[in-house]
């Protein structure tokens, strides 16, 4: 479990972030919303440590992570995975190179147990005859795909991922909410994404964090946040007319299961 406690940021005299507090639960898919310019990007760099808060703490199982000497907070790295909003993987190495490139950096594996590792990480999230492809000869849902392989590498407790839906096209970013959900819930892990994907929202939302101009303003799953009644979180997840049916649709259900 990650917890944020009373987490307030500023950047040259202006407060972005107010008093947040939330919970990211293990094994869980813990999502964060808000829309662009809400401060949902800007909190979770407070997360990973990328920022500090100028007011609360963040605290990874209990560990409160500005109290962390250097050493330790080195461990904790190793212990985070990060998927990136555009992959970031390396245009000059391999998928295989890609995957071993956290094993060769942080672990103390052989190179035999490296070559597994990866090996066993690209089966794991369905690619087949790719090890000797570049990014540049592979498509952008395989690269995604290739980018959670080196975020599971190192087997880690927690796991970032920024947009991992940007730039997919809609069949592949329910591909990818699936795999991201199967492995949270197989390894245990507590695992944050930051989206503006309502597909991912209410498709895989246990956990959902709206982050509303810098304050914590809902906190819900995807059961309960087309009842929430929050106005601004109304407009912001169901404002196409889709996604207003499927809140008919499910307020109607929810009724009729009464």
């Amino acid at each position: 479990m990650i917890e944020a406690k009373h987490v307030s940021k500023w950047f040259d005299g202006q407060q972005v972030l107010y008093d947040i507090s939330a919970e990211f639960e293990t094994g869980k898919t813990n999502l964060i919303i808000g829309q662009s310019g809400s401060g949902k990007t800007v909190f979770m760099k407070c997360l990973i440590g990328l920022l500090y808060p100028e007011e609360g703490e963040i605290l990874y199982d209990g560990r409160r992570f500005r109290s962390l000497d250097m050493s330790q907070k080195r461990q904790l790295r190793t212990e985070i995975g990060m998927l990136f909003q555009g992959s970031a993987l390396f245009d000059n190495e391999t998928v295989m190179g890609n995957v071993m490139f956290p094993l060769k950096m942080f672990s103390h594996l052989s190179r035999s147990e490296q070559l597994e590792r990866a090996q066993f990480c690209i089966d794991r999230v369905g690619l087949k005859n790719a090890n000797n492809k570049y990014p540049s000869e592979i498509s952008g849902g395989m690269q995604k795909r290739v980018a959670i392989a080196r975020a599971i590498a190192l087997n880690p407790k927690y796991l970032f991922c920024d947009e991992p839906n940007s730039g997919l096209d809609p069949q592949t970013s329910i591909l990818i909410d699936e795999l991201l959900s199967d492995i949270t819930h197989e390894y245990g892990i507590t695992t944050i994404i930051n989206t503006h994907d309502m597909n991912s929202v209410l498709g895989m939302g246990e956990n959902i964090v709206f982050i509303n101009k810098g304050h914590c303003d809902w906190i819900g799953n995807d059961h309960t946040i087309y009842r929430s009644g929050n106005k601004a979180l109304n407009d912001f997840v169901f404002a196409s007319k889709l996604f207003k049916e499927v809140k008919l649709f499910l307020e109607r259900k929810y009724d009729s299961d009464k």
